[in-house]
């Protein structure tokens, strides 16, 4: 069962509204779907949130570290409460993943994401849980940390929280260890969005 949900972000303002901070706006979602309030907490460099559910202590992560090196806010954390990595979901933008879905995974590589690199070296080990939240890729490696850096456009903006919306739907089966249940209901496809009504053409006549 997740014990330890994470968000990975870079702390301040100029930062809170770009790609980069899709893990942040995941905990930040769950935190109000739990009706907590995250605080800054100095001895694990992050801000926290703890609650109980059904006798389980939950606990809630920003690291406040800047991205590349939010391990050291993760394993502070998990350390200190005998979190286990298989315990922890770590929440973060994923740019090969569309906006509008999101994606469950258990171990494997960093894939270059310096947060994960970070979270890897200081837990000794891959083996946590992620939610790959898509932000979707620029096309061109070299543009990638501009990307990431910026703000998403209102559409995938309003994608990504779809996404992140029907994550949390998954929260009571990531609690309970049902990670298959959990990774269905995360999995599922985004519903098409509508599409607004067609103006009618000059010839679009109604003959009586």
């Amino acid at each position: 069962m997740i014990k330890l949900f994470v968000g990975l972000g870079n702390p301040g303002p100029e930062y809170e509204a770009t790609r980069h901070n899709a893990g942040f706006w995941w905990t930040e979602a769950l935190a109000r779907e739990l009706k907590l309030s995250l605080a800054l907490d100095k001895n694990y460099h992050g801000r926290v949130a703890r609650t109980t559910i059904k006798g389980q202590t939950v606990w809630l992560l920003e690291p406040m570290t800047f991205m590349n090196l939010s391990g050291k806010s993760v394993a502070a954390l998990a350390r200190f409460f005998k979190i286990a990595p298989e315990e922890i979901l770590v929440a973060h933008d994923e740019l090969d993943i569309v906006p509008g879905h999101a994606k469950l995974k258990f171990g494997g590589s960093h894939a270059g994401h310096n947060g994960l690199r970070d979270i890897h070296a200081q837990l000794g080990t891959g083996d946590y849980w992620r939610l790959r939240i898509g932000v979707g890729h620029p096309g061109v490696k070299s543009e990638v940390i501009n990307w990431v850096l910026k703000k998403p456009s209102q559409e995938h903006r309003a994608a990504i929280e779809d996404s992140i919306a029907r994550a949390l739907k998954a929260v009571p089966d990531l609690l309970a260890g049902e990670m298959e249940k959990a990774t269905m209901l995360i999995h599922t496809s985004a519903p098409p969005r509508p599409k607004p009504p067609r103006k009618p053409e000059a010839d679009d006549s109604v003959n009586d």
